[in-house]
């Protein structure tokens, strides 16, 4: 069986979340209906094109209607910002999500492929902590996806506190959707469908040694 299979658990650990899992009806915020993107491109010494410094992508939020369905609720904040805006069951039942969870970083990945053309693809942090070099692709791999106005799902797993302070806990596993950049990729926006405020800055650090041990879709 693949690592990442074995490895990216399950979704129930949305019970931990500070405040309660959210059960009742999928909560709906529509964010700007198209990427956005501040300051302009910068430009190194020999006059060549680098990165933008920030970037967030349009999407439709949606918070996931009962314990289980992170994967299915993340999946589909991903594909809002691509006009594929499907119900969260009809996600779920291509996910094969269960009352168990969704297994991992690759049904995401098939999923986003089959509604979207083919372009993501599964990257895994197999140790424990994120390594410099997993790190580093994890910044590449987001800004790559976030400048073609693909939002990253990623499958994270334990507790880490954003730029507010406020901690999310997720100790049995969990699926959010990276949705945009700040300071060359140096703080993440994450959209995730199990947090009261829905959206928050994390730096990108925090969010590789989340998905360590896991994956991600980009």
């Amino acid at each position: 069986m693949n690592s990442i299979v074995q490895k990216s658990g399950l979704s129930v650990a949305c019970l931990l979340v500070a405040g309660g899992c959210l059960t009742g009806p999928a909560a709906s915020a529509q964010a700007a209906p198209a990427a956005t993107m501040a300051g302009a491109a910068q430009v190194d010494s020999d006059g060549r094109a680098e990165r933008r410094a920030e970037r967030v992508v349009g999407i439709e939020y949606q918070a996931q209607p009962n314990f289980y369905y992170c994967g299915p609720a993340a999946t589909r904040i991903a594909l809002s910002a691509l006009g594929k805006a499907l119900p969260q069951d009809e996600v779920a039942r291509k996910l094969g999500t269960t009352e168990a969870g969704t297994d991992s970083a690759l049904d995401t990945t098939r999923v986003l492929n089959e509604l979207t053309g083919g372009r993501y693809r599964t990257t895994e942090i197999p140790d424990p902590v994120a390594k410099p070099e997993q790190v580093d692709r994890l910044r590449s791999d987001v800004l790559a996806a976030l400048d073609e106005g693909r939002p990253v799902v990623a499958n994270i797993r334990g507790t880490a506190v954003d730029t507010a302070g406020s901690p999310h806990s997720y100790e049995g596993g969990h699926y959010l959707t990276l949705v945009g950049y700040r300071d060359g990729g140096d703080l993440f926006r994450v959209a995730d469908p199990a947090a009261p405020q829905a959206e928050y800055w994390m730096t990108l650090e925090k969010v590789a040694n989340w998905i360590a041990e896991r994956g991600y879709s980009s």
